[in-house]
C-alpha cells in the first residue's frame, strides 16, 4: 500500500494516530525508459530530467532557485481519463486502505477509551507503544520492497499473507478481548502484543505499494485519493461509529443493540478473509521490470544511510524529532482527562463526526497556501494556534464541568476542535508538500519514507513519557471517615474507576490532591516552544531556502 493522508484530528480530540503520517510512494527506481536515458558515463541528470513534466523541466533547466510562478501556466495539467479498470482498481484500492485502517485506528484510538476506566496512565504508556510500528516500518520497508514470489506477484506476496493474519489475529482477539478487558490491569502487556502486532502487519501491508502498479500510469495520482477515503473511513468506523454504538448509554437513548467489541471484530475478520479470497483467485496483479536496485536489500539500506549522511537531512530529522514535543500532552492525554471528567465517548465520536468535513476544506485550503518555493512558511506560522490550543486545553480541563456536559459547553467543544483541527491540517500539509520537493524523484520511496518516518516518530516517541508524567507528578489518595475522623490511605493508585473502585470497597474516597496532568503540560508547552524559537524556526527558513541540488545523493 501506498503512504498517504493522516487522519487529521484536531489536538484537542487527538490520539496516538495524530503522529502518523503516510505519504503517497513513488518508485524507488526510475522506470524502465527512463533507466534507458542513462549515459555511458553513469550520469543521472537526464534521468532525473526525464521523470519531470514539461514545465518542471524547464524549471529545471532554469535552475533549481527558479521561482515557479514566474513559468507561464505553471501548475496546470493535463487531466487523464479514468478507464473501467482503473476504476475498479481505485475501488479495491480503497477496501485495503479500510481495512487496514480499521485495526489501526481500533488499537490506536478506541481501545485506549475503553481501557481508561481499568487502567492508570502508566499502564496506558505501557499499551501505547503499539503505535510504534508505524513510526519505524521503515527499518523493515526494503524487506517487503525486495522478497516476493514471482509466481504470486511482487505485491500480493506481501498482501495475501499480510490481510490473512491480520484477520486471523481480530479472530483471535474477539474470542478472547471480553476477559482481557474486564481484567485489563492483569492483562496489559498481552493487550499491548496483541495490538502491537495488529498494528505492525497493517503497517506492513502499508509499505507493499500495490498502487503503483495497480493503477496506470496516468492515474497514479488517484492512489491518494483512493487512500483518504479508505483510511478515513476506517478511522471513522472504527472510532466514531464504534465508539457510539459501544455505548450503553447511547444504546439506551436510541434503543438499539449495544455493539460489543468482540461482534465488531468479527464482523471485520469476516471482511477481510473474503477480500483476501477475492485477491488470491481473481485479482491479477501487473508484471514489473526489476532492476538489480529493485532487488538489493543492502542497497537499500546502503541508501537510506546516504541519505541520513547528508548535513541538511540530519538537520530536516533532528527538527521532527522534537517539532511535536510542545502539543505532545494535548494529543497523549486531553482526550483520556476529557471522558475522566465526565465526557461521554459516544460525545467525543460525535465531537469528531463533526469535525471531519471541516477536515477536508481545511486541507484544501492548506494546499493552496503550501505551493510555491516556501511551503514551510504556513507549517511555521500553524505552529502558534497549535501551542494556543494546547494552553487552551489545559485550561478547559481545569475548568471542565461536572457531568451532565451542557449544550453550550460540548459546542464550545466542537468549535476548538474544529479551529485546532484546521492548524493541524495546515502543519501537515506543508510539511508533505516540503517533503515532496526535495525528495530525489529517482529514490522517491525510500527518500519520503526516511523523512516521514522522522515525522512520525517526532509524534510517537513523547506519548510514553507524557503518560508515565502524569502517573508520576499526580499525588491522589484514599480518604476513609472513620469515627468522625479522616484517615488518608495509601492506594496503589487512585485515578483509573478500577482503583477509585476498590477504594470505595473500603469506604473510601479518591480525593486528587495534585493532578500530574497540568505539570506534564506546562512542561511539554514549555518546552515546545524554546525548541521552536531556538532551532525550529530558524532552521526550518534556512533548509526551504536551499537550492534542490543540496537535497541530492551522489
Amino acid at each position: 500500500m501506498s503512504r498517504g493522508h493522516r487522519n487529521g484530528l484536531s489536538p484537542a480530540i487527538t490520539t496516538s494516530l495524530d503522529s502518523i503520517q503516510i505519504q503517497p510512494r513513488t518508485p524507488r527506481t526510475p522506470h524502465a525508459s527512463h533507466v534507458a536515458a542513462r549515459d555511458a558515463d553513469g550520469d543521472t541528470e537526464e534521468v532525473e530530467m526525464s521523470l519531470l513534466d514539461e514545465e518542471e523541466r524547464r524549471r529545471a533547466a532554469m535552475g533549481d532557485d527558479a521561482d515557479e510562478d514566474a513559468l507561464p501556466g505553471a501548475g496546470k495539467r493535463g487531466r487523464a481519463t479514468l478507464t473501467v479498470e482503473d476504476k475498479k482498481n481505485m475501488a479495491l484500492l480503497s477496501v485495503l486502505y479500510l481495512i487496514q485502517g480499521v485495526p489501526v485506528s481500533l488499537g490506536l484510538r478506541s481501545i485506549p477509551f475503553l481501557l481508561r476506566e481499568h487502567l492508570s496512565y502508566s499502564q496506558l504508556a505501557v499499551f501505547a507503544l503499539s503505535s510504534y510500528p508505524y513510526s519505524l516500518k521503515l527499518l523493515w520497508s526494503p524487506i517487503v520492497d525486495s522478497i516476493f514470489f514471482p509466481s504470486v506477484g511482487r505485491r500480493k506476496s506481501w498482501i495475501i499473507p499480510m490481510q490473512s493474519i491480520i484477520a486471523s489475529l481480530m479472530l483471535y482477539i474477539s474470542f478472547n478481548v471480553e476477559k482481557l478487558m474486564e481484567n485489563s490491569g492483569e492483562h496489559v502487556t498481552q493487550l499491548t502484543f496483541l495490538f502491537t502486532s495488529l498494528v505492525m502487519i497493517a503497517a506492513t501491508q502499508d509499505l507493499v505499494g500495490w498502487a503503483l502498479t495497480l493503477l496506470s500510469e496516468e492515474n497514479l495520482s488517484y492512489a491518494s485519493t483512493c487512500q483518504t477515503i479508505g483510511l478515513n473511513t476506517g478511522y471513522f468506523a472504527s472510532f466514531t461509529v464504534f465508539l457510539a454504538l459501544n455505548s450503553e448509554a447511547f444504546s439506551q437513548k436510541w434503543g438499539i443493540p449495544r455493539l460489543g467489541l468482540s461482534t465488531y471484530l468479527r464482523f471485520w475478520c469476516i471482511i477481510s478473509f473474503s477480500v483476501t479470497i477475492w485477491l488470491t483467485f481473481f485479482q491479477k496483479e501487473r508484471k514489473e521490470a526489476l532492476n538489480e536496485q529493485d532487488m538489493s536489500i543492502t542497497g537499500v539500506y546502503k541508501t537510506i544511510w546516504s541519505i541520513m549522511k547528508l548535513k541538511h537531512v540530519q538537520s530536516l530529522l533532528l527538527m521532527h524529532l522534537v517539532a511535536k514535543v510542545g502539543f505532545a500532552a494535548n494529543e497523549a492525554a486531553t482526550q483520556l482527562k476529557m471522558v475522566e471528567k465526565g465526557l461521554g465517548k459516544e460525545d467525543l465520536a460525535i465531537a469528531v463526526l463533526i469535525d471531519f468535513p471541516f477536515q477536508i476544506v481545511g486541507g484544501w485550503l492548506a494546499a493552496r497556501w503550501s505551493r510555491g518555493d516556501r511551503p514551510l512558511r504556513p507549517w511555521l506560522w500553524a505552529f502558534w494556534p497549535r501551542i494556543g490550543f494546547a494552553v487552551l486545553s489545559t485550561v478547559i480541563i481545569w475548568r471542565f464541568p461536572a457531568p451532565p456536559i451542557g449544550t453550550g459547553f460540548f459546542v464550545f467543544l466542537v468549535i476548538h476542535t474544529v479551529f485546532s483541527s484546521f492548524a493541524s491540517t495546515i502543519q501537515f500539509v506543508g510539511i508533505s508538500a516540503f517533503h515532496t520537493r526535495v525528495s530525489d524523484p529517482l529514490i522517491g520511496g525510500t527518500y519520503m519514507t526516511l523523512l516521514n518516518t522522522f515525522t512520525n516518530l517526532g509524534g510517537t516517541w513523547p506519548k510514553f513519557f507524557v503518560l508515565k508524567g502524569v502517573d508520576f507528578f499526580s499525588v491522589a489518595t484514599c480518604q476513609v471517615k472513620e469515627a468522625g475522623t479522616v484517615l488518608s490511605v495509601k492506594a496503589a493508585e487512585c485515578v483509573s474507576d478500577q482503583g477509585k473502585s476498590h477504594c470505595a470497597d473500603i469506604g473510601g474516597e479518591c480525593i486528587t490532591e495534585r493532578d500530574g496532568y497540568y505539570i506534564v503540560s506546562v512542561l511539554c508547552v514549555v518546552t515546545g516552544l524554546i525548541c521552536f524559537v531556538a532551532y525550529i524556526m530558524p532552521t526550518a527558513r534556512k533548509l526551504q531556502a536551499l537550492p534542490i541540488s543540496k537535497w541530492r545523493i551522489h
